[in-house]
C-alpha cells in the first residue's frame, strides 16, 4: 500500500504517518521502493489502530514504541500494556488529588475574599487577595 491508501484506511494524516515511520513506530511494516516511495504492508493498519487506541488511553509514543517492540519480538505485549495502564490510573489519581488540593485552596481564598482590601495591603501588593499570607495553603 502507498501512503495515501494507508491514510485513507487508517484515518491518519499523511504527515502523521511519515512522522510515525521516522520515529520507528511502523518499522517492520514499511519498506522503500527503488524510486524511494514508502510501501506499507497490510499489517501497518493494525499498528496504527493500536497507536490510535493507546494514545486515546493516554499512553505516550515512547511507551507505545516499547509495546510495539515487544510485539515485534514475537511476544504479546498484554502484560506491559496492563502495567502501563495501571501506571496511567495512578497518574490520574495523583492529578485528581492535586486538583482537589488546588480546588480547596481556591475555595479558601474565595471565602476570605475582600472586595476592598485594607489600605496598607494595597500599597504592598498587586492583588492582596491572592498575595495575602493568610490565604496560602
Amino acid at each position: 500500500m502507498k501512503i495515501g491508501q494507508v491514510a485513507t484506511v487508517s484515518g491518519f494524516p499523511i504527515k502523521t504517518i511519515r512522522y510515525y515511520e521516522d520515529i520507528g513506530l511502523l518499522s517492520p511494516s514499511v519498506e522503500r521502493s527503488e524510486s524511494g516511495y514508502r510501501l506499507f504492508q497490510e499489517s501497518v493498519i493494525s499498528r496504527l489502530d493500536l497507536i490510535k487506541r493507546a494514545k486515546s488511553l493516554g499512553l505516550s509514543l515512547s511507551v507505545i514504541r516499547e509495546i510495539l517492540e515487544i510485539r515485534d519480538r514475537g511476544l504479546l505485549p498484554c502484560q506491559e500494556v496492563k502495567e502501563q495502564l495501571e501506571n496511567k490510573v495512578r497518574e490520574i489519581n495523583n492529578q485528581i488529588d492535586a486538583l482537589e488540593n488546588l480546588k480547596a485552596g481556591l475555595k479558601k481564598i474565595l471565602q476570605q475574599w475582600q472586595d476592598k482590601p485594607l489600605h496598607h495591603q494595597v500599597g504592598l501588593t498587586i492583588c492582596p487577595n491572592i498575595q495575602n499570607d493568610e490565604n496560602e495553603q
